[in-house]
């Protein structure tokens, strides 16, 4: 048995627990540059975490096993996730089990108990919380799943490993079905990474918390691994359409010798992904919570233009 794709399953692992916590903090770092603000550094969300995971945990009287267990299971499915998308290279040991039906499956199942914990309490902020994140789930899922079959058409599969393998090939470049599905993926990111403008993640304001609604009543090491987990989030969205619609750079099956170049391109492209996002965060507002609506409806049209010009047109 080849060792090569378990290490690389375990090195993907290792860069997603140390380099999503940089990400967010290059986010923060460059939307403070570009609204003119001080900004607290790029290693402030190490801190963070750090600071929290010293703190003693704080538990209410009816806190069920739920609410225990929850952060446990969501910081469980960001790192599992993070082994079936292919960063590094395509010869990944779970790559012909587990696809993209997979990954949606894990990010639904997070967002299902942490909305369950939301509700645990009984408080009526996290009632609120939990009611808004499961209506932009019934909306977003379905849009991400279309949009990723879209580009599933192209390749034959949804496996992400022979995904890559078709568009790096070059069989599935200018495609006006990628086109219309990149676009949709873009719109679900933002959705299902609680960023401007469908939530803030910097409020406190509680009438427009949707995700941090949800986990008011965390502290300590629990909340540790929630806000860990939502900075895993956000860095496996960036690489799965990284992998999906620019996988350029990822290495082939056997050629470890590509690995290291493969790392600095993909920290490169995160670096262009983040500056994107606060592009995309300075020059619109949050929107309201009755919008989100259209806005998600709108990735499911264009996801569904996707897949229908592939059939007509190509």
């Amino acid at each position: 048995m080849k060792t090569y794709p378990f290490i690389i399953e375990l090195l993907q692992i290792a860069i997603l627990l140390g380099v999503s916590p940089a990400l967010t903090g290059w986010v923060r770092m460059m939307k403070c540059w570009t609204q003119g603000r001080t900004s607290p550094g790029l290693l402030q969300p190490y801190r963070d975490i750090m600071k929290l995971f010293s703190k003693d945990v704080v538990l209410a009287d009816n806190a069920s096993w739920i609410f225990r267990f929850t952060p446990y299971l969501v910081f469980g499915t960001a790192v599992l996730a993070g082994g079936v998308i292919p960063m590094l290279s395509i010869d990944l040991p779970i790559a012909s089990t587990a696809d993209v039906i997979v990954i949606v499956a894990l990010f639904a199942i997070a967002r299902f108990f942490t909305a369950l914990a939301g509700m645990d309490i009984g408080t009526a902020f996290g009632g609120m919380g939990s009611s808004r994140e499961m209506t932009i789930a019934s909306l977003a899922e379905p849009a991400m799943l279309m949009a990723i079959f879209t580009v599933s058409l192209a390749s034959k599969s949804t496996s992400l490993s022979q995904m890559v393998h078709v568009i790096y090939s070059g069989h599935s470049l200018f495609r006006p079905s990628l086109a219309f599905a990149m676009i949709a993926f873009v719109l679900i990111a933002l959705a299902e990474t609680g960023r401007i403008p469908v939530d803030n993640p910097a409020t406190h304001l509680e009438l427009t918390m949707i995700h941090e609604a949800m986990i008011l009543e965390y502290s300590g090491r629990h909340l540790a691994l929630i806000e860990w987990a939502g900075m895993m989030k956000l860095f496996l969205f960036a690489s799965l359409g990284i992998a999906t619609f620019a996988p350029w750079g990822i290495a082939s099956a056997g050629d470890i010798g590509f690995v290291p170049a493969s790392f600095l391109i993909m920290m490169l492209k995160l670096g262009a992904a983040g500056a994107g996002l606060v592009l995309i965060e300075t020059g619109l507002a949050k929107m309201r919570i009755f919008r989100l609506t259209e806005f998600l409806g709108s990735a499911f049209l264009l996801a569904t233009l996707g897949m229908l010009s592939f059939f007509i047109l190509e």
